[in-house]
């Protein structure tokens, strides 16, 4: 008997539970049912698009050739009605509709407005638009703008002109940095070889407005062979301060070389640096000379020094060279100096001339000082940040001797 009582209670209990189910299935269908009808009423009273085909005008496109037509259309729509007559008829017309526009959708039925001409909008070539200045150097195209409500300095490299013929199958790349403040290069690679290759890139940089005057924008042009081999075309330094005033101007600026660059008032050196981060050692090579303002026949030396701050931490000398006014040192000096160190320190050149007199303190021809933004500006800041951002790597750069302070 108190089984019969129990397998009834299941029972009732099951089918209690499958009522409700059958319940709330059928509630959620009849209200999804009423909102997607909601929804279509929406889109039915959106005026349909008429059937037409507006004609384009054709304009002149000169020597280009007639560009391809893009034809233009709208998706269906469905056919307007008016707001009384939707509610009266919205039940018995829903099915229709659903069937109408899918029908609409699979048969590709659009409603054409026209044609869209590519020619238009196609983009004139580079080289006519900044057509480089007479002339047989070589030159970097470019233009600067500052964003004062954003802050924001723009530079757009455009080409290159008149590269020399032995770089044309090579690979080009231009190294951009604001100088004092950026120490790694960004880089833009040329989309495409020969005598004028275009770049088509831009940069952003924040900085405010009070630094942008005191900027200088560094430019170095860079080849590189296919098996990775890179060699130096020529470098550009911008002062911004005159260039703000020209916002949007494309600007033109000759390269500078190793070849034509010109001797300073004292002479020049030519000096190779290089830091291995790994053993925390600065190697300095003195190569050569050129330009030297002799006053004897006593020879030449050049004596180099690292320093912190104002602290003299070591120094070295080359041995005196018998030569004219070109001499080749190859003088070879390495420092220990840690890399929490590489923006405190700098180097010293001063190129030395013995004085006949044993006791009298050597004659000074020229001082060169190479380092980070609080000792040097320029060229010299320029190369100590290549020799910091290029580990392992020696840097060549000339130098122009200045006088001692």
């Amino acid at each position: 008997m108190a089984d019969q009582v129990l397998l009834l209670a299941v029972g009732v209990s099951v089918g209690l539970l499958l009522l409700g189910l059958i319940v709330y299935y059928l509630w959620r269908r009849k209200r999804r049912k009423k909102g997607r009808s909601q929804y279509e009423e929406l889109i039915s009273t959106v005026p349909s698009a008429p059937a037409c085909s507006a004609p384009v005008m054709l304009v002149s496109q000169g020597s280009l050739a007639t560009p391809r037509e893009i034809p233009f259309t709208l998706p269906p729509r469905f056919t307007t009605q008016n707001h009384g007559d939707v509610k009266n008829e919205e039940r018995e017309e829903e099915e229709e509709m659903k069937m109408e526009a899918h029908r609409d959708i699979l048969a590709h039925r659009w409603y054409p407005v026209g044609t869209v001409l590519a020619g238009l909008y196609a983009v004139p070539p580079l080289n006519e638009v900044v057509a480089p200045p007479p002339g047989m150097a070589t030159r970097l195209c470019f233009s600067v703008e500052y964003r004062h409500s954003s802050e924001q300095l723009m530079v757009s490299l455009l080409r290159l002109g008149n590269l020399p013929p032995r770089f044309h199958g090579n690979v080009t790349l231009v190294e951009l940095r604001r100088l004092p403040d950026d120490r790694r290069p960004r880089q833009a690679k040329a989309r495409g070889t020969g005598p004028d290759p275009e770049f088509n890139d831009c940069f952003v940089f924040q900085v405010s407005g009070v630094c942008v005057p005191q900027s200088t924008l560094s430019v170095c042009v860079l080849s590189v062979e296919q098996d990775g081999k890179r060699h130096a075309v020529g470098r550009v330094l911008v002062p911004l301060e005159g260039e703000l005033g020209q916002a949007g101007r494309v600007l033109w600026r000759d390269l500078e070389t190793e070849d034509d660059t010109q001797c300073s008032e004292l002479g020049d050196v030519q000096i190779s640096l290089s830091y291995s981060p790994s053993v925390q050692r600065l190697s300095v090579v003195v190569l050569r000379a050129r330009g030297l303002q002799l006053l004897t026949d006593a020879g030449v030396c050049v004596q180099v020094s690292l320093q912190i701050h104002t602290q003299v931490v070591k120094m070295k000398r080359s041995c005196v060279v018998k030569s004219q006014n070109n001499p080749y040192f190859h003088h070879r000096a390495t420092f220990k100096l840690r890399s929490q160190h590489l923006d405190e320190a700098c180097l010293r050149f001063e190129l030395q001339q013995p004085n006949v007199v044993r006791s009298e303190p050597p004659a000074l021809l020229g001082v060169l000082v190479l380092g980070p933004f609080m000792y040097a500006r320029g060229q010299q800041l320029q190369h100590w940040m290549d020799m910091v951002n290029t580990p392992q790597e020696p840097v060549e750069l000339w130098h122009g001797l200045g006088r001692a302070t």
